[in-house]
């Protein structure tokens, strides 16, 4: 089976429990094959859990869940050290990040001090606790969700906590025909999930990460690359623009998505496909402008145009 055809039967089996989300299925499967983590930002009660959970299956991958509160301390992710009195030695008890998927659920409703435990985590796979380092699983997938920042008891994350994250992603309501099916399946015996197969294997896994690897960029693509770049830390508009690291992240994203439609280039489309998840809440707007991250980037692709050879 081509890759492709994996993949698709995986976004297929996803959508059996996500009814009517197949492009930010999509995406957080291409974030996963990316080696990055996955930011869920929307309302209680759009599918971000059920999609945790989906994925999980679906890959075969051991996960745990986190409920971030205002008073989760560090060591209630990483572990702890604990003092056996038999023989006067510290043993080590593994927190919940020793996981292949972690579910970070309302990561902003915790203080920045327990949001910054996850930074080390999530950009080396590996935690350091009393000094000493040990290395997370492999493949290691953080989903953290969080509220809408104006909702009450949020801690807004950090640029530097946003930044880890390599897409960020909103579910939004269901359209109809996918909330009618829903509401359908609601008067249906048993659990939609308990049906869910594993589709991609670890082994198939890896060679989809390998294959990115293999993925080539022109020189005009890397132009244009550079130009939506440029674009950001030129532009009155913007007041950050995207860094070396988004920069990197953007072309990264683009060669998953590349491979996830059977191609070994990248085609302009495809930086236009991740662009969104990629870049939004990595932007920040000037005080003279009106609009958000997601704004921002409409304005990018259509004032940097695509010069083809």
């Amino acid at each position: 089976m081509q890759l492709q055809e994996l993949i698709d039967s995986a976004v297929a089996e996803v959508g059996k429990v996500l009814l009517g989300k197949e492009p930010q299925v999509r995406l957080a499967l291409c974030c996963l094959f990316s080696r990055g983590h996955l930011l869920i930002e929307d309302l209680p009660g759009m599918g971000k859990t059920t999609l945790c959970h989906a994925l999980a299956d679906v890959l075969g991958l051991s996960w745990k869940r986190v409920q971030f509160t205002s008073d989760l301390l560090p060591a209630d992710i990483l572990g702890v050290s604990v003092y056996n009195a038999n023989d006067a030695s510290f043993s080590f008890r593994p927190g919940p990040v020793f996981t292949q998927l972690l579910l970070a659920d309302e990561i902003n409703r915790t203080t920045p001090r327990t949001q910054s435990a996850l930074l080390e985590a999530m950009a080396e796979g590996q935690v350091t606790v009393d000094g000493e380092t040990r290395a997370l699983p492999d493949p290691f997938f953080v989903i953290a969700t969080q509220n809408p920042v104006h909702q009450s008891g949020t801690y807004p994350l950090p640029e530097s906590q946003l930044d880890r994250f390599l897409m960020r992603l909103h579910l939004g309501y269901p359209d109809p025909r996918a909330e009618r099916a829903m509401f359908q399946r609601r008067q249906a015996p048993g659990n939609a999930r308990e049906g869910l197969q594993q589709v991609i294997s670890t082994a198939q896994l890896a060679a989809i990460r390998e294959a990115v690897r293999e993925v080539q960029s022109s020189d005009n693509l890397l132009d244009y690359l550079q130009r939506l770049v440029a674009y950001t830390r030129e532009s009155p508009e913007f007041e950050v623009g995207l860094s070396p690291r988004g920069a990197l992240a953007l072309l990264g994203s683009a060669q998953t998505w590349a491979v996830m439609h059977n191609r070994n280039h990248v085609i302009p489309e495809d930086l236009q496909a991740v662009l969104p998840a990629v870049a939004a809440h990595r932007l920040v707007p000037s005080g003279d402008y009106a609009g958000d991250g997601a704004a921002l980037v409409a304005l990018l692709q259509r004032n940097v145009d695509v010069i083809r050879p």
